[in-house]
């Protein structure tokens, strides 16, 4: 149940850390798992040391968004438990997403953490391979 000015993790290697939720896409009140939403990047992720000054990457050159950036992304996770068609109940302890450009790709080349199953049937197989585990 993700709505209005909802905070939701960042789980790609997008570089954003903490993004949050400024329009539920298809008319809805409520975004579920699997559906599209817009974003603002409010918390940028460092990547380490490896990008600090005297390294030949720059965190800019890391980043491939910034602070305050308007994107689309996919829900992945949501802390409001929902039920399944066969009974069973899933509820996850954050609530997540994944950075997508216009077209619907990822941003991000690689995802921190499991995703819901529900990603199969909105047809977001892309992100689905890019995770490690989905539930």
């Amino acid at each position: 149940m993700i709505q209005l000015k909802t905070m939701l993790n960042c789980i790609d290697n997008s570089g954003a850390a903490v993004v949050e939720c400024v329009q539920v896409l298809r008319m809805k009140r409520a975004a579920a798992v699997g559906d599209r939403i817009v974003v603002v990047v409010q918390k940028q992720r460092n990547f380490g040391p490896e990008s600090g000054p005297g390294s030949s990457i720059s965190t800019s050159a890391a980043n491939k968004v910034k602070r305050g950036d308007i994107r689309h992304g996919v829900v992945v996770r949501t802390a409001k438990r929902y039920q399944r068609p066969d009974g069973s109940v899933v509820k996850f302890e954050d609530n997540a997403c994944v950075l997508i450009n216009k077209s619907g790709e990822p941003i991000g080349t690689r995802l921190n953490g499991i995703v819901g199953a529900e990603l199969r049937d909105k047809r977001w197989s892309k992100i689905l391979s890019l995770a490690p585990m989905h539930l």
